[in-house]
């Protein structure tokens, strides 16, 4: 039997003339094939065996995540690091950008390379995912005692050998802390063979441990992937799933509500629907705000509440996530609140009677409340006495 080492280079996709031979020269007609060449040349390639054997057709939603196409080289108003994610890195490999968790960038490659790829600008590059250095990612982890939960990314952390992985987990748990430590990653849906009982048997080791995964379309979760997850769960692995919404491939509410229901029956708690990033080159996939708000109530009430995701813009420019939900609530008043249900049919919840103080508004502090990270008593004394030297 192959390794999937051996199964993801015997099998994938490489090369614009397999990709020919595979799905039809008349889809990839050699006057294009210059240009095709210029966007591999920009971004990583690969189509992993299981993703390969997906593709029913040159029209199918699951070809359009991973083949190169001339749009990548039109750019409107994309950016090549749309998140900012270098200006927050104090070190190689390392995002700080939330106050109590820390981004670790683990591994520069993948199964597949999605051609929406926020990362692109980096992952399939060894070099600008350098994993010689991380020596000064876990220094800085160390340092920061503020940093409660990490999250393993790249790249695709689980395409690292088991021994790798544990070697780093190891050191992860060794900084007291690091409460949480989470792992994103496509190999579910990409390489499903990579999950082995092995690989659970590593992974189990170091909880609590989540694991993140990604799929986009309900047809991902093929009965491999699915009974990977089930290893997976079995090891006492939460699973989440984030899904970015990308236009002509799952941006109508019918396949979206049955991703998600697909995603519970395989154990797995949907978590973000993204709205795809303004990165340079991938801007063909992007669709809009309303596209996913439309998506989103016809999840809210429709199906379980399992089953809904928080629906996420990623602000560009370094701002966060921001949640977006449809309008629910028509008005506010001293007396009532009226809002519409799911079904659109209008309701009125009383507000409490009897003394009360003056009633506070939306913009009020107390509605706008940030919280924030004191200096500890040591650090306080360490600058008071620079100060003094």
């Amino acid at each position: 039997m192959s390794t999937w080492q051996e199964l993801l280079r015997q099998r994938s996709i490489t090369s614009i003339e397999a990709l020919a031979e595979r799905f039809g020269e008349e889809h990839f007609p050699p006057a294009h094939r210059q240009r095709l060449r210029r966007v591999v040349d920009n971004f990583e390639f690969r189509i992993s065996p299981a993703m390969v054997d997906l593709i029913k057709s040159p029209d199918d939603p699951i070809l359009h995540q991973y083949v190169p196409t001339i749009q990548e080289l039109e750019v409107v108003d994309g950016m090549v690091d749309s998140l900012e994610e270098d200006r927050d890195s104090p070190v190689p490999n390392i995002t700080h950008r939330y106050p109590d968790r820390a981004l670790f960038l683990v591994s520069p490659v993948c199964a597949s390379y999605c051609r929406f790829c926020t990362r692109r600008r980096k992952v399939g590059d060894p070099e600008k995912i350098p994993m010689s250095q991380f020596e000064s990612a876990f220094g800085y982890l160390e340092a920061h005692s503020e940093i409660r939960d990490v999250i393993m990314s790249g790249g695709d952390p689980l395409m690292l050998s088991d021994r790798r992985l544990e070697v780093i987990l190891a050191r992860l748990r060794s900084i007291k802390h690091i409460e949480i430590i989470r792992i994103g990653s496509r190999v579910p849906c990409h390489l499903p063979e990579r999950i082995t009982p092995e690989l659970c048997d590593t992974l189990r080791k170091f909880h609590p441990l989540f694991i993140n995964t990604h799929f986009n379309h309900p047809d991902e979760l093929t009965p491999a992937a699915v009974a990977g997850l089930g290893m997976l769960a079995d090891a006492g692995i939460p699973l989440g799933c984030q899904t970015v919404l990308l236009k002509g491939i799952n941006d109508t509410p019918e396949v979206m509500v049955r991703l998600m229901q697909r995603l519970l029956m395989a154990r797995v708690r949907p978590y973000y629907i993204y709205m795809a990033d303004q990165v340079a080159g991938a801007e063909h996939f992007r669709t809009t705000v309303e596209t996913g708000l439309k998506i989103m109530k016809a999840l809210r009430g429709w199906t379980s509440g399992l089953a809904n995701p928080h629906f996420v813009i990623d602000a560009p420019g370094g701002g966060g996530k921001v949640p977006l939900l449809p309008e629910y609530v028509e008005s506010f008043s001293e007396d009532e609140v009226v809002f519409r249900n799911f079904r659109g049919e209008r309701y009125v919840y009383r507000q409490p009677r009897g003394p009360a103080a003056p009633r506070k508004r939306m913009s009020d502090p107390e509605y706008l409340f940030q919280p924030s990270l004191e200096i500890p008593v040591r650090a306080k004394r360490k600058a008071a006495r620079r100060k003094l030297a």
